[in-house]
């Protein structure tokens, strides 16, 4: 009699239909459950350093369409609604000309009733905030420029 699939065996192809849906939409963590179990599949966030003459790219906002040498774009991992603070009567992670760490909070982006928190890239000085906060924002989209 054939033995039925172990609990801590991975459905690999479910792993790789979540992997693909995660792509397609951006989101860069998604979590399946089923039957008592759970299954996370998340990727790395990815930043974009633009210096130097940066032209807009798709999924943008144009308002970082030309950015200085000395500057560096923060750009979303996600499409989602943004949030400069954590709840809406606590101050902003940042706010310009605050000094940032490479890992500080700078803003939380909601995906799919799940809240993402966005992390400096690098650490520098917040030229420009390029959201508003509780607006939708796309994968690639323009946040925070840095210098």
């Amino acid at each position: 009699m054939a033995k039925g699939p172990d609990k801590n065996d991975v459905d690999d192809e479910l792993v790789r239909k979540l992997a693909r849906l995660l792509d397609e939409t951006g989101l860069t963590e998604i979590e399946y459950s089923r039957d008592g179990w759970n299954l996370r599949v998340s990727k790395g966030t990815i930043f974009r350093d633009v210096g130097g003459d940066a032209t807009r790219e798709p999924g943008t906002n144009g308002a970082a369409a030309k950015e200085a040498d000395d500057e560096r774009v923060v750009t979303s991992p996600m499409v989602g609604m943004i949030y400069c603070s954590p709840d809406p009567d606590a101050p902003p992670f940042v706010k310009v000309g605050d000094v940032v760490e490479e890992g500080q909070t700078l803003f939380l982006i909601e995906a799919m009733k799940v809240y993402n928190s966005i992390p400096a890239p690098f650490s520098g000085k917040v030229a420009r905030i390029l959201i508003s906060n509780g607006e939708p924002v796309e994968y690639g989209e323009h946040l925070l420029v840095l210098e």
